[in-house]
C-alpha cells in the first residue's frame, strides 16, 4: 500500500499510544469548504508516498511494546479505503484486537458504506468531521482527546 509516514508512536490522538499510518490521499475537502488553506496535515501532500506491505505494518506494530492502537489518518484514510481494509483485515488474522482508529473528515452519512463494511471487524473508533475554523475545541470522551470543533466527534462503531 501507499502511505506518507508511519510514526510509531503517538500519543495525542487517541487515549492509548498509537501507530499512526498516514494515507495519501485527501480531496481537502474543509479547504474547499470554508475558502481557506487551513489542513493541519497539508505538509503530509508534498511529501512522497512510499511503499510497504500490511503485513509490514503489522510487524512493526507488533515488534513495539508501548503502543496499544492504530490510528488511520493522514490525509483521508477513507479516500484509501481498500488499503485501511487490507490493514484490519491482516491485524484481524494476526489475532490483533487492539483498537483501530479512523480520522476521518468525512461526515458519517457521506461514509454509511463504508461503516456498514467496517463493522465486520472488532474495535473499529471512527472520528468524523471536518475541520471549521473559528470553533470551540471540546472534549471527545471516546478518544479521550480535545478536537477542534463540535463539528467532529468520535464513536465506537465496534
Amino acid at each position: 500500500m501507499q502511505v506518507k509516514q508511519i510514526i510509531d508512536e503517538r500519543y495525542q490522538d487517541y487515549k492509548y499510544p498509537s501507530m499512526l499510518v498516514a494515507f495519501p490521499t485527501c480531496t481537502f475537502k474543509c479547504d474547499k469548504e470554508c475558502g481557506k488553506h487551513l489542513c493541519q496535515n497539508s505538509h503530509l501532500a508534498k511529501m512522497s508516498s512510499f511503499e510497504i506491505s500490511d503485513e509490514e505494518i503489522v510487524k512493526r506494530y507488533i515488534k513495539n511494546p508501548i503502543t496499544a492502537a492504530i490510528i488511520c489518518g493522514g490525509l483521508e484514510p477513507m479516500d484509501s479505503f481498500d488499503d485501511v481494509c487490507c490493514l484490519i483485515n491482516t491485524l484481524r488474522v494476526n489475532h490483533i484486537e487492539d483498537d483501530v482508529v479512523i480520522y476521518t473528515g468525512y461526515t458519517k452519512d457521506e461514509i454509511k458504506d463504508k461503516i456498514r463494511v467496517l463493522t465486520q471487524w472488532k474495535n473499529i473508533v471512527i472520528k468524523y468531521g471536518r475541520y471549521v475554523p473559528d470553533k470551540k475545541p471540546h472534549y471527545d470522551r471516546v478518544l479521550c482527546v480535545r478536537l477542534a470543533n463540535d463539528e467532529q466527534y468520535a464513536e465506537r462503531i465496534s
